[in-house]
């Protein structure tokens, strides 16, 4: 008899992995974009800072635009989730407490700050533009059947339609005004004369904390006026919905 022949080579990745990957590859083609800009920037290069090949990359991700969805698209995650959890008979706006509470983020969880960065370059960059477009674009049917489910309609009553729309506009506002705000001013702190010795550098010295200080107060500010923003668009999303 022969011995039944054996599957060879690695063994499939799960799905876990899979999603890890993608993380990494989202990861690295932020960094890039940020450091060198998107045009500049590779297939090669996000993968090679990932230890595979552009191939492989290839994979994964139709073009190096589309390997920062998975960043967005986990924010999105998480406001559908809080939408799914919403316990029956309580404002959302106390589940929105409890939410961030227990630690959970709204803007991009333990890659806040890339997720950040990356919204910020979605200003300048077309292809960025695009592809954070259409992660809200998709994202929108995800919260109609949150809400669907919860206001016992069917997700394509017009009343539920409405409400993911204002919903979905008011989040990406809020994301957005929330991460362009977070650039810290650097035209009046990036150049800095050479003159006048030790008086000099300790001027750049105190210049410096103060751009930190200015920075960390604008920060602080842009955390509240987003908080205050979805929870303006939850009250709007929740209108009439129990």
């Amino acid at each position: 008899m022969t011995a039944p022949v054996g599957r060879t080579g690695r063994p499939p990745l799960t799905e876990a992995r899979r999603d890890e990957i993608r993380r990494e590859i989202a990861r690295a083609a932020v960094d890039l974009f940020v450091t060198h800009g998107v045009t500049a920037t590779t297939g090669e290069q996000i993968g090679r800072a990932v230890g595979l090949s552009a191939r492989t990359v290839w994979r994964y991700f139709p073009s190096k635009e589309s390997c920062v969805t998975p960043l967005f698209s986990e924010g999105i995650a998480t406001i559908t989730g809080l939408l799914r959890e919403w316990p029956p008979g309580q404002p959302l706006d106390r589940a929105l407490d409890e939410w961030l509470t227990a630690g959970r983020d709204l803007a991009g969880g333990p890659d806040e700050a890339t997720v950040r960065a990356l919204v910020r370059l979605t200003r300048t960059e077309p292809g960025l533009r695009a592809v954070w477009l259409q992660t809200y674009d998709e994202a929108e049917p995800a919260f109609a059947r949150a809400l669907a489910e919860r206001s016992g309609l069917p997700s394509d009553d017009l009343r539920v339609t409405i409400r993911a729309a204002m919903f979905n506009a008011a989040l990406r506002s809020a994301v957005e005004h929330y991460a362009w705000r977070d650039a810290a001013p650097q035209a009046e702190h990036g150049e800095q004369t050479e003159h006048g010795g030790r008086t000099e550098q300790a001027g750049h010295a105190e210049q410096a904390e103060q751009a930190e200080h200015t920075a960390h107060n604008e920060q602080a500010t842009a955390e509240r006026e987003l908080e205050a923003t979805l929870r303006q668009a939850l009250a709007a999303a929740a209108e009439g919905v129990r």
